[in-house]
């Protein structure tokens, strides 16, 4: 099954093509910092059987977190406990993934003002973003190459820079969020170029894994679409990006027609009309779905959700219901199972009296 053959990515190699998605736990201390819960949590789908477990988005300035209680890599004393939840990961047989982002004007508290590439608010009632300088615009790409060093001192596999769901660099791509005039602002690439100028930061301090997630439709008449992605998504792949991981929307608040499976198609598109490995995102619930995306080539790896958070056992469930073999930790296996027909026997001297 494609679903659990390895996939190795600029020199890491992944034991299947399962990863849990990035998903904010708004968990963190009140200085962006781990916590127990981040052990447990991520520790536990690493030993449920993924093959790369995404942490939640860690933003790269204070005023980047996309709600409270969210995890932060802007300084030097936030590494320590991404270290340690990395190693959590790593002893519990998973690649350790870092989602790199900034929230822009859905920057949701009061400590801080909320920028955006336009003085626009999110919704009719939100607060109104301060419109970036040129100055403000070159910190916060100097901000996104120091927590791609962080993320390699924290000893991640795999980072993934967040160009997706409305926030800050999402809506320097949409021209339904940027209205600039200047050399950001405009055409297809002017709109990019801060992307184009974060991914270099990033590429300078980072040489491993590189993927980006984007929206690849803005569900506004006259915003993005997978076409304008074939545009972008080139541009990514020229500058070294690995893999392009496909979500949608939250560039505005409207309604969306979602479906199992309502992304793949952006997912599939990129892949074959680009060349590049892709990321299927968005309710992808069953292991027969997941397997026929990656089995019809229409993505690399699944990235799953909301069926993780429900079964952190997930790629177990997928595989009983694929009715294909997998290693599972010991601790969870009976003698005699079928699971224990992909490890080694033991020998009867050692089994347990009846």
């Amino acid at each position: 099954m494609k679903l659990f053959e390895p996939i190795t990515i600029r020199g890491v190699e992944l034991k299947n093509r399962i990863a849990m998605s990035p998903m904010c736990m708004h968990s963190a201390t009140s200085d962006a910092r781990v916590t127990r819960f981040h052990h447990v949590h991520y520790g536990a789908r690493a030993l449920g059987g993924a093959g790369l477990v995404f942490l939640e988005t860690t933003a790269v300035q204070p005023n980047g977190i996309i709600g409270a209680g969210d995890l932060g890599i802007w300084e030097d004393g936030q590494v320590e406990g991404l270290a340690a939840v990395v190693s959590t990961i790593h002893e519990m047989g998973a690649k350790a993934g870092a989602q790199i982002g900034h929230a822009g004007r859905q920057y949701p508290l009061q400590e801080h003002l909320s920028v955006a590439p336009s003085p626009v608010p999110f919704t009719p009632d939100a607060r109104v973003p301060q419109e970036l300088t040129g100055e403000g615009i070159q910190e916060i790409i100097t901000a996104f190459g120091q927590a791609a060093r962080r993320v390699k001192q924290a000893g991640f596999d795999v980072l993934e820079v967040h160009t997706a769901h409305g926030y800050l660099l999402n809506e320097f791509l949409s021209p339904k969020a940027n209205f600039r005039t200047d050399e950001y602002g405009g055409s297809h690439e002017n709109r990019y170029r801060i992307v184009r100028e974060v991914i270099d930061a990033v590429r300078v301090e980072w040489d491993g894994p590189l993927f980006v997630r984007i929206s690849s439709t803005d569900y506004l008449e006259g915003g993005n679409t997978p076409d304008d992605f074939l545009i972008y998504g080139r541009w990514m792949k020229e500058q070294g990006v690995d893999l392009i991981d496909c979500s949608s929307g939250g560039i505005a608040m409207v309604p969306v027609r979602s479906f199992p499976g309502y992304q793949v198609p952006a997912a599939e598109k990129l892949r074959r009309k680009l060349g590049v490995l892709t990321g299927a995102v968005g309710m992808i619930q069953t292991g027969h779905q997941a397997e026929e995306i990656l089995g019809n080539d229409r993505a690399d790896i699944v990235l799953i959700g909301r069926e993780i958070l429900k079964d952190p056992f997930w790629p177990r469930t997928a595989a009983d219901e694929l009715r294909t073999p997998i290693a599972v930790p010991p601790q969870y296996t009976r003698y005699g199972s079928a699971w224990q027909r992909s490890l080694p026997p033991v020998p009867a001297a050692e089994l347990p009296e009846a």
